[in-house]
């Protein structure tokens, strides 16, 4: 459930004005593009009635992030575009699979259940991926690492569908986002207590390696 791609992230300005992806990582945005396919899948009529909000968000976010890995590869090296390119392939298969099987061998009830538990998986993969980038703040002392914008939203997202997922009743929904409420919120906090004690005010990275 993600529309943090609603944001045109500085990070994809910088990319475009430069032409280089420099040292940014890819895989944010692969990981955020399986998430929003398994999740729009699960949010289809198909799989589960009544919550089409999930797809629609969903669907959109998945063309965001698709629009981002393709200006990463873009201007990326000749190895991360191959890298990229080759993921981004994968992640497309991997959810035609799942399409696939949660079609032909499951019923209507183990499909929701077989998709859910995809999604959850996805969704926290998603959302951990920021770890990395809070030990390094904290190691650090800076937040030049730690997109603003990206735990903005992620912070927001999260909430917002964990409390969807509570009015629905709906635990594949609301674990992983309330994960991603906790997850985000540390985030925010570290950010505004590293921008006050060092007085910062550039743009935040994410400096990585795809």
């Amino acid at each position: 459930m993600n529309f943090i791609a609603m944001f045109f992230r500085p990070t994809f300005k910088r990319i475009i004005r430069n032409q280089s992806t420099e040292q940014f990582s890819g895989l944010p945005y692969i990981y955020a593009f399986l998430s929003c396919l398994i999740c729009l899948w699960y949010g289809m009529p198909v799989v589960s009635p009544d919550i089409i909000l999930v797809a629609t968000v969903n669907s959109i976010g998945a063309v965001f992030q698709l629009i981002y890995i393709i200006i990463y590869i873009t201007y990326a090296d000749k190895a991360k575009k191959l890298k990229m390119s080759g993921l981004l392939i994968a992640v497309s298969a991997l959810f035609l699979t799942v399409v696939f099987l949660s079609m032909t061998f499951f019923d209507s009830h183990e499909r929701q259940t077989f998709v859910g538990y995809l999604s959850v998986i996805s969704l926290i993969s998603m959302f951990a991926s920021p770890l990395f980038i809070i030990k390094l703040v904290i190691k650090t002392s800076s937040v030049e690492f730690m997109p603003f914008y990206l735990s903005l939203s992620t912070f927001l997202m999260s909430l917002s569908f964990s409390t969807y997922g509570v009015f629905k009743s709906d635990p594949f929904i609301y674990v992983p986002n309330g994960i991603g409420t906790i997850l985000g919120l540390v985030q925010l906090v570290l950010y505004t207590y590293y921008s006050n004690t060092i007085g910062e005010d550039q743009e935040p990275l994410t400096n990585a390696h795809a």
